[in-house]
């Protein structure tokens, strides 16, 4: 199921409105949605390198207000539609443990996910809800962190084309992602010392 629905998604790339399916695909990735939007934005600023900063801007704008929607879900409808999604994902154990770390450790995780989807930014936006994040600072840190991915991709494809795509979807998120654990890490071992 999950390799037909990236395949459909990735589909979305060639039609002509894959621009409002891009920030369609962005918003619900952002709340309750598991497929990425890079799934259908590296195809599309491939084949129109002239929009990539444009791509990324919506894709940021879209992601930013589906981040407010997930806020939404876990700041009033934890219980009745937050907690059941995150059963249905697996991610209830993990989401309960980290929403005892606060805050702190919420605005981390945002920036992680939003740069490496270390973890599911749909887990991160619910949980800055559930936890009355504050929501002027969630969407200050939901813009910079989605928008510095999505402007990070755009750059390197305008710059390097077809050559760096492989790059992208093997080996950037790795090493984001390596770069995005050490952050968590780095955020738990100075709490706890302090702590």
């Amino acid at each position: 199921m999950l390799r037909g629905l990236y395949d459909w998604t990735l589909s979305l790339a060639a039609r002509k409105s894959a621009e409002w399916w891009l920030a369609f695909i962005a918003f619900v990735e952002s709340s309750v949605f598991f497929i990425p939007a890079d799934v259908l934005f590296l195809p599309m600023a491939l084949a129109r390198p002239e929009r990539a900063y444009r791509y990324a801007l919506t894709a940021t704008a879209a992601s930013v207000l589906g981040g407010i929607a997930g806020w939404l879900i876990g700041y009033y409808a934890y219980d009745t539609i937050a907690r059941p999604i995150l059963e249905h994902f697996g991610g209830l154990d993990t989401f309960e443990r980290w929403q005892s770390s606060g805050a702190g450790l919420m605005l981390v995780l945002l920036v992680t996910s939003g740069a490496a989807h270390l973890p599911p930014i749909k887990v991160v936006t619910i949980l800055a809800g559930a936890l009355h994040v504050n929501l002027l600072v969630f969407i200050v840190s939901a813009a910079v962190a989605r928008g510095a991915r999505f402007l990070l991709l755009a750059w390197l494809l305008r710059r390097y084309g077809e050559e760096i795509r492989e790059f992208i979807e093997k080996r950037l998120g790795l090493i984001v992602g390596a770069g995005a654990a050490a952050l968590i890490l780095l955020y738990i071992l100075v709490r706890y010392a302090h702590g």
